[in-house]
């Protein structure tokens, strides 16, 4: 889509009134079905417009078209601003779907939804993670281009594009912002703008009440590009300003942008604009009519667009089919110049492995002591150069979450003074700001033609939770790293010891969790993570152990997330003992007791209750029979996910309390967690299964 300068810039009268038709229509949509959010809608109508017919770079007929820019609309409330510009453009959506605003099976729910409605590019749900979804995606826009085309000049790679987002007073005040923001001006991310709607309005009145900081001096602080446009006389958004803003941030490559946009919210309401009333509530149809009135549309009618103003409007999927033509006219010149970048561009977008990389993956001695943290990082360092695609990082805690995939590459702009910085580097330092990694995380994926993981702590999890929860409901392929997983982290106390988290993550719908037994397990979850990546997409969470464990056979039944790790002496078992992690040696260790007793026992590992309950019906039966009532699970956490398969008669050695500051030993020892107790456990299952 060709792009105008601010000397060729034109708005016409049948531009107003495309805006105009927008803010109406997003008023008439929120009043049909009784609630959502009209007032912005209608204030950020000439901005949304400008945007989508005047500057950026996409096409309504291919919403997935890999040359496009992005667009990320952070405050997903006000979503009819980004439906109202998706119909008048010629995405999928018509009028009907917007009369269908807020209702059951339509495509236009509250908050624009990622996969459901076309050209919608992330579901930002709530407030500020967005931004940081927007930062995640220049972020990946970098490193797509560090793949697939780094020699060439600024702005000539067809893999050169722009992210640009809308974000609130109330994305600004939450604190994910603040953090994704920092790594924006860190990282030098000359291919993000952000427009900042400067409403002056919150829920709860006039942002005064909360909000007085200047941001954009924040933002200098930061190392952005800082821009302010005012409101014309009348208080509506003075668009030559606007336009030659947008334009003067998109020729800003050493650093992010912003442009602070001052707005009347609800503008040109006659008594509703500017009042938190019109945030969240429908404007009602005298206000409503009257609008209509001001802007010289028929009161009497609802939901009315021209068809001067739609034929106009929907030239953009003309202006779309000649950028996208371009476009493939210059990546057909560079598939002619870099063939082998061609073929890797190809395969990566796809999804697919390339031939024999599994052959890639170590294999770990039997017997050996290897903390599964510490494979996970061979893991990685033995798969970086067979997939080129795969990067990440950590919070600050690379040294102990073992995310280093490459020690001499690092993630870092043109200027940083480490000597291993690299623009695409292989090696993300996403500092010490777990909720906007994962939020970034979920929009570097969202972007597309990469693999990404993050590391920290499993106690952070909850830092990142409402992030990590966003990963599920878009079922997004990325892999958090989270190590120190239990009470095994010892000397640093109950603060840092996770208990309920892994109970607590299990309960997100979409997550899988994958705690591996030993080294081999890790191996064997990482190929399975990376398999499903285009097969099956969903967020993965590997629960790592600080501490070194015995090291069993490798044995493929893993990727099912539950095996049979070592089977009765009898045909049938009288027990079955199943735990995860760092527990499967005291669940061996017991099984040998009980043997020795001439009790048949059997052990399931389960690193992933989730892939164990996809598994068919049949094999589930296999590792766990049902005639087996006698049966324990053991894991050093709050037992909550192991009532369903153990039954009444089952008994679970869990942590139903906070840990402590000392030694891993002692702590597993002084709380139940060993080879004796999972034994006595097993023997009252025994007698309860008996009784």
């Amino acid at each position: 889509m060709s792009t105008q300068t601010p000397e060729s810039f034109e708005w016409t009268d049948l531009d107003r009134r495309a805006v105009d038709t927008a803010r109406l229509l997003a008023a008439d949509a929120v009043q049909k079905v009784g609630n959502g959010h009209p007032g912005t809608a209608m204030s950020l109508a000439p901005a949304a417009y400008t945007i989508f017919q005047k500057v950026m770079k996409h096409d309504p007929a291919d919403p997935e078209w890999t040359g496009r820019d992005r667009f990320v609309l952070s405050p997903g409330h006000t979503s009819l601003t980004l439906y109202t510009q998706l119909f008048l453009a010629g995405y999928e959506l018509e009028l009907d779907d917007l009369k269908a605003f807020r209702t059951q099976g339509s495509k236009t729910p509250g908050h624009p939804e990622y996969g459901h409605t076309a050209g919608v590019e992330t579901t930002t749900g709530p407030l500020g993670q967005g931004a940081a979804n927007a930062v995640g995606m220049a972020m990946a826009a970098r490193y797509e281009r560090g793949l697939f085309d780094p020699e060439a000049p600024e702005g000539t790679s067809p893999f050169d594009h722009t992210i640009w987002a809308i974000v609130s007073d109330g994305d600004l005040e939450e604190g994910v912002s603040s953090e994704a923001s920092s790594l924006a001006g860190h990282q030098k991310l000359g291919n993000l703008v952000f427009l900042y709607d400067d409403n002056h309005i919150s829920i709860e009145g006039d942002t005064e009440t909360a909000f007085s900081e200047d941001v954009l001096k924040r933002y200098e602080a930061y190392g952005w590009h800082t821009q302010r446009i005012e409101p014309t006389a009348d208080g509506d958004v003075d668009v030559p300003a606007l336009h030659a803003a947008l334009e003067a941030a998109k020729a800003e490559t050493g650093r992010p942008s912003i442009i602070a946009m001052r707005t009347i919210i609800a503008w040109p309401a006659p008594t509703a604009q500017n009042t938190e009333a019109s945030h969240g509530s429908a404007l009602g149809d005298e206000e409503i009519a009257a609008t209509k009135r001001v802007l010289g549309f028929d009161p009497e009618q609802t939901f009315e667009v021209s068809d001067e103003v739609l034929r106009h409007a929907r030239r953009a999927l003309d202006r779309g089919a000649e950028a996208h033509a371009a476009w493939d006219k210059k990546i057909a010149e560079w598939r002619t110049a870099q063939p082998e970048r061609a073929e890797l561009f190809d395969r990566v977008s796809k999804g697919e492995l390339p031939e024999g990389w599994q052959d890639a993956l170590p294999v770990f001695e039997e017997g050996a002591s290897v903390a599964t943290r510490a494979a996970s990082g061979k893991i990685l360092q033995a798969l970086g150069p067979v997939l080129p695609e795969l990067w990440g990082g950590s919070a600050d805690l690379a040294g102990s979450n073992n995310t280093t995939i490459d020690k001499t590459s690092s993630f870092l702009p043109e200027g940083n003074p480490l000597p291993e910085a690299n623009p695409y580097g292989r090696t993300v330092h996403f500092g010490i700001r777990e909720f906007s990694m994962a939020a970034e995380m979920n929009g570097i994926a969202l972007h597309g033609n990469t693999r990404i993981y993050g590391g920290t702590f499993l106690v952070f999890s909850d830092y990142m939770r409402n992030a990590v929860r966003m990963s599920a409901l878009m079922q997004l392929p990325v892999t958090y790293v989270w190590t120190h997983d239990s009470i095994g982290l010892g000397e640093d106390g109950p603060t840092h010891q996770p208990v309920e988290h892994l109970a607590s993550l299990r309960a997100i719908p979409g997550l899988n969790v994958v705690r591996p037994a030993d080294a081999n397990e890790t191996a064997i979850a990482w190929a399975e993570i990376l398999k499903r990546h285009a097969t099956d997409p969903a967020p993965h969470g590997l629960a790592l152990t600080r501490q070194g464990v015995p090291t069993y056979a490798p044995n493929e039944d893993a990727a099912k997330g539950g095996y049979v790790l070592a089977d009765s002496s009898t045909e049938v078992p009288e027990v079955i003992i199943m735990a995860t992690g760092s527990e499967v040696q005291l669940a061996m260790a017991a099984r040998d007791a009980l043997e020795a007793e001439g009790t048949g026992t059997r052990v399931v590992s389960m690193p992933c209750v989730e892939w164990f309950d996809q598994q068919p019906a049949a094999y589930r039966e296999s590792v766990l029979p049902a005639a087996v009532k006698a049966r324990v699970a053991v894991e050093a956490g709050i037992g909550l996910t192991w009532y369903r398969y153990v039954g009444d008669a089952g008994r679970i050695v869990s942590l139903e309390h906070f840990g402590a500051s000392a030694d891993a030993n002692a702590l597993f020892a002084e709380y139940g967690f060993t080879p004796e107790n999972v034994a006595d456990a097993a023997r009252t299952s025994l007698a309860a299964a008996r009784a």
